[in-house]
């Protein structure tokens, strides 16, 4: 079996993919679960036998063993999207030989299992598949367990917990945990007890901006500097006006993909919006982020809030303006 996420996962959907692996384990009966959590490429050595590193060569014995007490044991094999190839081939080798009425694996993966394994899997278990987590979703999430906690949450308090944390759902059952005691949360016990901002997919600043909701797009750049650096914020600015020039100037959308050195849903996207912005607008936005890299490189932190809060405002005004003819 595996549970399988998004590429990238962040806290919110790892903690969802781990719920499902320990639901996935109870609901098969097991008593005993051993975890192995595979280490990032290049950070563990070969352990003694010189194919497995050593934080996965425990794998083996769980296999070959099983419970020491005759019980059905659970293997949780997490983040199994970074074993490696002569890895992956052992514990597949060892999957086709074992018991399923003994052992009984859950993959834990961020992103696609290795090929082979990712095959096996398919063919003789169940995966389970969880979704970037978006806001609208959290929010669903959030609703869902105030509910079933039984918790009294005003609705500006809620709100307030979703600028907060985000996507994290983790964070999210967290916060809840310390606000259980109380009559009916407010939105003033929310912003005594949590000082955080959420660390955001740079994306949802985008969205704002793209949209021409100034005080939208100012919240989410406030959110996003809590945990990220201008120049990405720039760089990602930049690679879509790019895309926006390239797309006004391509013949159809095939050429745009083939220009961009992209397929899917980017290039759509991309084609889909050339015609939102006009070539008047787009030239004061190739000159305002030329002058705020200059800035940013050139200034103090404190300038370069003001910049971006400036550049953010002009960018809400030009894209969300009148389109093109």
């Amino acid at each position: 079996m595996a549970v399988e996420g998004p590429s990238g996962a962040g806290p919110g959907e790892r903690a969802t993919m781990l719920e499902h692996a320990a639901r996935l384990l109870e609901q098969s009966g097991v008593t005993e679960t051993v975890r192995i959590d595979v280490p990032p490429r290049g950070a563990d050595e070969a352990g003694d036998g010189g194919v497995l590193r050593s934080g996965v060569e425990p794998v083996i014995p769980a296999l070959q063993s099983g419970s020491l007490f005759g019980d059905r044991l659970g293997i949780e094999v997490v983040d199994a999207q970074l074993l490696q190839k002569a890895e992956a081939e052992v514990i597949l080798e060892l999957l086709e030989k074992i018991d399923p009425k003994a052992v009984v694996v859950v993959f834990v993966s961020a992103g696609s299992l290795p090929g082979a394994l990712a095959k096996y899997v398919r063919a003789a278990g169940e995966i389970v598949k969880v979704k970037k987590l978006r806001e609208k979703d959290a929010g669903d999430w959030l609703f869902s367990e105030i509910r079933r906690r039984g918790l009294r949450v005003k609705p500006d308090a809620v709100a307030a917990l979703l600028r907060k944390f985000g996507s994290n759902v983790a964070s999210l059952a967290r916060a809840l945990d310390q606000l259980e005691g109380l009559s009916e949360v407010t939105v003033r016990d929310v912003d005594l007890r949590f000082a955080n901002r959420p660390d955001e997919p740079i994306w949802l600043y985008g969205d704002a901006v793209f949209a021409g909701d100034v005080g939208q797009a100012l919240r989410r750049l406030s959110d996003f500097l809590v945990h990220g650096h201008p120049l990405q914020l720039l760089a990602f600015l930049e690679g879509d006006l790019r895309r926006r020039a390239m797309a006004v100037s391509a013949p159809n959308m095939e050429t745009l993909g083939e220009w961009l050195g992209q397929s899917g849903y980017p290039v759509k996207k991309a084609w889909e919006n050339r015609s939102k912005v006009s070539d008047s607008s787009l030239g004061k936005a190739l000159d305002a982020l030329a002058r705020a890299d200059r800035i940013m490189k050139t200034s103090p932190p404190e300038i370069q809030q003001l910049t971006l809060e400036r550049l953010t405002v002009a960018l809400c005004r030009w894209y969300g303006g009148p389109r093109r003819a």
